[in-house]
């Protein structure tokens, strides 16, 4: 059975793209997994709230100075109370802890570098679409024909999945946590090329096993 050729477009950019916040840093992946859906609801409280009384009274209420009136004030001035207070607490505390844990720590990665403001807002790419391979390098053509065609029985929808699967959870391992955004994606891609190309060989994939009921 010879490899078949890759879906003519890529599959799942957003997949992809939200499976590689995984190479974030571990407060920014917080922000966008929990401090942004927070953030939403506090902003929909507040606009419902603010149709039942004026915002300056939602905004007073919020913060404690006034006592509230009715029961979407009550569950603004409990989320003002305790829920904001332990988020920005808590959000401080690890800033303030990881800095100074990391005062004479540095990844072997970003010796001798100059990293500007550029390199540290931009975001890490994609994981890599498994039918770029197709062309690729000779490793990465090797590699895609074990992964896609031994192991996943030229499946290439549920080859992609497992290969982003395995990226994401690869980031997220304690070897690579302490990585650049994108230095932490370029090497989970080529450590897992190297180490899922023998068992893809015998028919073996990572997830396949894990998954099996």
């Amino acid at each position: 059975m010879d490899l078949a050729l890759p879906p003519t477009r890529p599959m799942g950019r957003l997949r992809r793209l939200w499976r590689s916040r995984k190479a974030l840093a571990g407060l920014t992946q917080w922000i966008i997994d929990w401090g942004l859906p927070f953030a939403a609801g506090i902003s929909v409280l507040y606009v419902f709230a603010a149709r039942a009384a004026s915002p300056s009274k939602v905004y007073r209420t919020f913060t404690l100075i006034d006592p509230p009136e009715h029961a979407l004030l009550w569950l603004a001035s409990v989320i003002g109370w305790l829920a904001v207070p332990a988020v920005l607490g808590g959000v401080a505390g690890h800033v303030i802890a990881t800095r100074i844990q990391s005062v004479k720590s540095i990844a072997t990665s970003t010796l001798f570098q100059r990293r500007g403001w550029g390199d540290r807002l931009r975001p890490p790419s994609r994981i890599d679409y498994l039918g770029s391979y197709f062309h690729g390098t000779l490793a990465e053509q090797v590699f895609v024909d074990a992964f896609v065609r031994i192991a996943h029985r030229n499946d290439w929808v549920k080859a992609q999945d497992h290969w982003e699967v395995i990226i994401r959870d690869t980031m997220s391992t304690q070897q690579f946590s302490k990585l650049d955004r994108h230095e932490c994606l370029r090497q989970a891609q080529d450590a897992s090329v190297i180490h899922m190309r023998p068992p893809a060989l015998v028919g073996l994939c990572a997830v396949c096993v894990a998954r099996k009921p």
